[in-house]
């Protein structure tokens, strides 16, 4: 079983779209993407995407490389989350990236995330002390209890602070993460029924 969840921060509507295959979530994803973009480009000129490390986004999408923002690797985990949290409220303060009227926080245009089977989003697992980071930006775990040990994600406030976030779930274990994560499941520890909204 493949799936889809797409959630907006607009009135906190969120969406589950359930779909046969793997293809046919790559091309609703792909429609959902395109009908973004041609909202945001027609509205403020540009449309700021983010997309999640891991298994999510393994395509041939042709991007301009001055239009990526990469994390630098070869610095240390601290280092790579300080150095990715200056080049974007560098991005802010240039108006590259809009800043949520309400938290401060970047608000970018469309985040494209997975999730895991123990219900990680982005690099925020399930009781892990960084679901309830709310000052920084990006952070960095160390302690990871999925390989690779040390990561750098967003925080929580910041995949709130995006106008649209779309989580896509491929497999019947991480469809499980996201019952749970919906609320149908009373005993849920899932990153998602801590953090995101």
């Amino acid at each position: 079983m493949a799936g889809i969840t797409t959630a907006t921060t607009a009135g906190k509507k969120k969406e589950v779209e359930v779909f046969d295959s793997e293809e046919a979530v790559a091309v609703s994803l792909a429609k959902y993407t395109a009908d973004l973009s041609e909202k945001f480009c027609k509205e403020r000129g540009c449309f700021t995407v983010v997309l999640s490390g891991g298994s999510l986004i393994e395509s041939q999408v042709p991007i301009l490389p001055g239009n990526v923002y990469a994390i630098n690797d070869a610095l240390s985990a601290e280092g790579a989350a300080e150095d990715y949290e200056t080049c974007l409220k560098h991005l802010v303060n240039m108006k590259v990236i809009e800043a949520s009227s309400v938290s401060g926080f970047p608000k970018f245009d469309l985040m494209l995330l997975g999730m895991g089977p123990d219900g990680h989003v982005a690099s925020l697992f399930p009781g892990h002390q960084l679901c309830n980071e709310n000052e920084k930006w990006v952070t960095c775990i160390k302690d990871s209890p999925k390989p690779p040990p040390e990561r750098i994600t967003f925080t929580f406030p910041v995949i709130n602070s995006s106008a649209y976030v779309a989580l896509v779930i491929c497999g019947a274990a991480e469809a499980v993460a996201v019952q749970r994560a919906l609320g149908k499941d009373q005993n849920s520890d899932v990153a998602c029924s801590n953090g995101f909204t």
